[in-house]
């Protein structure tokens, strides 16, 4: 959330928020943890449904866990079952370790074109 100045607000700890920037452009800011994931991933099905294209920035996520990585999955999964595209940007490092630790790191950008295949 922005105030009258522009700034962005914080978001409590352990506490995840989705902020739409349009056309299907997002931010998400908070705690990215076992904690938020589940709502991360409820709140997420009405924001992205409506997007045939998402973009998704992680610069805002303080935290983040194998949950968090998860559920990163769990959105590429759906976006390629449901001919969605799907772009992260500023994925924290913890996740990109945990993903690489456990091979993984490659599904991250699967779905970020979609052909159908």
């Amino acid at each position: 959330m922005r105030d009258d100045t522009g700034a962005t607000a914080e978001v409590a700890a352990g506490k995840v928020e989705f902020r739409e920037r349009g056309d299907g452009h997002f931010e998400l800011v908070g705690d990215l943890t076992f904690q938020t994931a589940v709502k991360a991933l409820e709140d997420s099905k009405s924001l992205f449904s409506a997007h045939s294209s998402i973009e998704l920035d992680l610069a805002g996520v303080r935290r983040a866990d194998s949950a968090g990585l998860a559920l990163m999955l769990e959105w590429v999964n759906w976006a390629r079952n449901n001919a969605h595209e799907l772009r992260f940007n500023n994925i924290p490092a913890q996740i990109v370790s945990i993903a690489q630790i456990s091979e993984v790191e490659d599904m991250l950008y699967r779905a970020e074109r979609w052909t159908g295949a």
